[in-house]
């Protein structure tokens, strides 16, 4: 399969509407955290440069800086969740005719989902620095695309969201519950206090329009 980062929005889209299990939700989260932090890259570089924002223009190089790393991590775990999830499939597609086999492929499928746990769980994770970046762009962004920051902060929390729906399947399948546990604690916390967040820096790119 080709690096699905290089196919064309259409025919990625086009693979969320198939049969196919993948591309699924878990790849359509990266793409919108993806998606929100490449707006806040737009926001930093329409801002950058400009006479009008010379206070801020340090501080918008660093935001740049880290929205970038964002934007690559995103879209790396576009391909990320794909993998993880065809490996689950194919898990499941393992043979169980005797006690043998059906305890290998127990173990096998217990497995991949203590992986297809962490991936969506690290994406939110990354979904969540981009709505704390976000407010960032709100607050000291060029105002001509300073709805562009609030697009980005509704798109990130979109995908945290989406991201978040993922870990809790997975982890619902897991005899480990200790583990479960432990990285549901982990999304617990990760989403603590965002929707709150969200509202802010949404109501302070509102003001500003």
């Amino acid at each position: 399969m080709n690096e699905i980062k290089n196919k064309s929005v259409q025919s990625f889209i086009d693979g969320l509407a198939s049969k196919a299990p993948t591309p699924g939700g878990g790849s359509a989260a990266a793409v919108m955290g993806a998606q929100a932090a490449a707006l806040i890259s737009m926001v930093c570089n329409l801002t950058i440069g400009k006479p009008k924002y010379a206070e801020v223009e340090g501080e918008m190089r660093v935001l740049l800086e880290k929205s970038e790393a964002l934007r690559e991590t995103l879209t790396g775990m576009i391909k990320a969740d794909i993998n993880v999830f065809d490996r689950l499939m194919a898990t499941y597609g393992l043979p169980k005719d005797s006690d043998e086999e059906k305890a290998a492929r127990s173990a096998a499928i217990q497995a991949v989902l203590k992986e297809a746990t962490v991936v969506p769980l690290e994406c939110a994770r990354a979904c969540a620095e981009t709505i704390a970046l976000s407010r960032i762009a709100a607050e000291k962004g060029n105002l001509g695309v300073i709805s562009d920051a609030g697009v980005a902060v509704m798109a990130g929390y979109g995908a945290l969201k989406s991201a978040a729906l993922n870990v809790y399947i997975n982890a619902g399948s897991l005899k480990d519950r200790g583990f479960a546990d432990e990285k549901l604690a982990e999304l617990e916390a990760i989403l603590n206090g965002v929707d709150v967040a969200v509202e802010e820096i949404y109501q302070i790119v509102k003001t500003k329009l």
